[in-house]
């Protein structure tokens, strides 16, 4: 399940930044009323504050994806160069097994 998502993070991560950095500034506008009433300006910035916030947390988030997902696909180019090496022994020692089994035939007939 897991790796179906990867390809979708994968394409959406450089996204996330750029998302984020064009929603804060709709929140830095202020009407009429947040000017006059000092409690909705207060929670007007608060909510600026939490969406910077969530800003940086979205980026770091994204920054350690594409971390696990580069060391994802190095686990996984590491793991196929070690399937390769084992199909090399098994037919390696498959060939020295089928000559073993004609050299054994050879000598019970001769």
């Amino acid at each position: 399940m897991a790796v179906q998502i990867i390809p979708l993070i994968k394409a959406l991560a450089p996204y996330l930044t750029a998302i984020a950095t064009s929603a804060i500034p709709a929140f830095t506008s202020k009407s009429e009323v947040a000017k006059s009433d000092p409690v909705v300006a207060q929670q007007i910035k608060e909510l600026q504050d939490a969406a910077t916030k969530n800003a940086q947390s979205l980026h770091i988030i994204a920054e350690q994806l594409q971390k696990v997902i580069s060391s994802a696909e190095e686990a996984t180019l590491a793991a196929q160069r070690q399937v390769a090496t084992y199909k090399t022994l098994v037919l390696g020692s498959s060939f020295i097994s089928v000559i073993a089994i004609v050299v054994a035939i050879y000598s019970l007939i001769a």
